[in-house]
């Protein structure tokens, strides 16, 4: 059974792994090793040939699987992702055309700032729901902190120089939603398909929130 979206991608888990596939034969392990760890949205990123064909995989068998597009920057990526069955799309920036694209996918998405400017240009489209990226080059914890104040209603995904060490304080801030990382994908386990050490990895990163340790 397809695990059902909350009202909101941000509300997904805390922790959501950007996922590079260079195998798509790893596409279905992979996914059902965050799975089991805690980590059920999976943003496979559009940066390989194989990036359709994972996200197809994974769709079609980890159903408790959600699986999104990442690093999607056309709206011809738009179309592909979703009919591959992407259930969101994740993007580092954002134009009003790929926007627009997104919005008539009929899946959430998540465009991507940097930006005071962005961030409101986005809620003057009416969008609130945002990946900050890249999250420490762009002022880290201390720049969301500002923008919680003159801009409340924007909520945030941070990516971007995220790790275990410093996702509890972004997760603390009332604007993030969840994080997004790689550290739970390490390319040593990823080449000797050591499944069980990214199970591992994903359910220390699903207990971050807040740091409290409380598995989601």
């Amino acid at each position: 059974m397809t695990s059902p979206l909350p009202a909101s991608v941000l509300d997904l888990a805390p922790v959501v792994p950007v996922v590079v596939i260079e195998d798509a034969s790893d596409a279905v392990p992979l996914a059902r090793a965050l799975v089991t760890g805690g980590l059920p949205a999976i943003e496979v990123t559009l940066r390989t040939p194989t990036a359709l064909d994972a996200i197809r995989a994974i769709a079609a068998e980890v159903p408790e699987a959600v699986v999104g597009a990442g690093t999607v920057i056309t709206p011809e990526q738009v179309t592909a992702s979703v009919t591959a069955g992407a259930r969101f799309l994740v993007s580092p920036g954002w134009t009003d055309v790929l926007l627009e694209a997104m919005r008539v996918s009929g899946v959430p998405f998540l465009p991507g700032v940097s930006t005071t400017s962005e961030v409101v240009g986005l809620l003057e489209r009416g969008v609130t729901e945002m990946k900050f990226f890249p999250a420490q080059a762009a002022g880290g914890t201390a720049y969301l902190k500002s923008l919680a104040g003159p801009l409340p209603q924007a909520r945030f995904c941070p990516t971007g120089g995220i790790g275990p060490g410093n996702a509890p304080e972004y997760l603390a801030l009332p604007n993030v939603g969840c994080v997004g990382g790689t550290w739970m994908l390490p390319a040593d386990a990823i080449a000797a398909r050591d499944w069980a050490r990214v199970e591992q990895l994903a359910r220390e990163a699903a207990r971050l929130r807040n740091g409290s340790g409380a598995q989601v």
